[in-house]
């Protein structure tokens, strides 16, 4: 019987640092996978790894700009003179404000493209460089829901996060008969502390915005760290080439007739 069972497996993080790649990170070292930590931030990696290390898992820290894909072929090389292998890719990092599409310079436009889509490309490359020899891999990359519908303020960061959608659409198609799985996430709103400070300032606040919620709250990091450990597990080994939705019914709410 198959279970989520990541012992003797390798596994890079990005954005490890904090929220969702942070969550992620630890869970993946609790089932026992050796993890990459992943993050621009050396303080905040190296914070995930103490933590990893603390309840007896292996990881290490990375520190990376995951723009540059001479830094990115660098965590990858990495993680398999450590481990030997690269099992997992999770092509976390990224993010954006609200910002009208008309205030959005060329400067920021390609700042938010590299950021969100040109990082998971050149993770996703240097993965399949390493998996297709092996035989076998699991790439698993964050979308938004702003890559599934138009998002008010979200222009440029939502056309990167549907093109990440398109990329795990495709690696999934061109390779699943040489190993390869490829998967996307599409995260709901999480509670953060950014995300309630900038609640805060519209009507409502946080209370009205999670009334309006199907669920009645936002989500948390740790419900998309189970997404993606699933995702990248044997247990889906069947699963290719899917954007799998953890928004608490947010898009299945936009899908209905109006």
């Amino acid at each position: 019987m198959q279970t989520l069972d990541y012992k003797g497996k390798s596994v890079i993080v990005t954005g490890a640092g904090s929220g969702i790649g942070r969550a992620s990170a630890l869970r993946f070292g609790e089932l026992g996978a050796s993890v990459v930590v992943c993050d621009i931030d050396s303080s905040a990696a190296r914070s995930t790894v103490e933590t990893i290390q603390a309840a007896q898992g292996i990881g290490i820290e990375c520190v990376a700009d995951v723009t540059d894909p001479v830094q990115v072929d660098g965590v990858v090389a990495l993680a398999c003179d450590r481990y030997g292998r690269l099992d997992v890719m999770f092509n976390n990092c990224g993010g954006s404000f609200p910002m009208p599409m008309l205030e959005i310079d060329t400067a920021e436009y390609r700042r938010l493209m590299a950021l969100n889509l040109d990082s998971v490309y050149f993770g996703t490359m240097a993965a399949l460089r390493v998996m297709l020899p092996q035989g076998c891999g699991a790439i698993v990359s964050t979308t938004s829901g702003a890559g599934l519908g138009a998002v008010s303020g979200l222009a440029v960061y939502g056309a990167a996060k549907a093109g990440v959608i398109s990329l795990m659409r495709s690696v999934a198609a061109e390779y699943g008969k040489q190993g390869i799985r490829a998967n996307t996430i599409s995260p709901g709103a999480m509670d953060t502390p950014g995300m309630r400070s900038w609640l805060d300032t519209k009507p409502g606040g946080v209370a009205g915005y999670n009334d309006a919620q199907p669920q009645g709250r936002m989500g948390r990091a740790d419900e998309i760290a189970d997404a993606a450990v699933f995702l990248a597990s044997d247990l889906a080994s069947y699963i290719n080439g899917v954007v799998l939705p953890v928004d608490g019914a947010v898009s299945a709410l936009l899908a209905s007739p109006q």
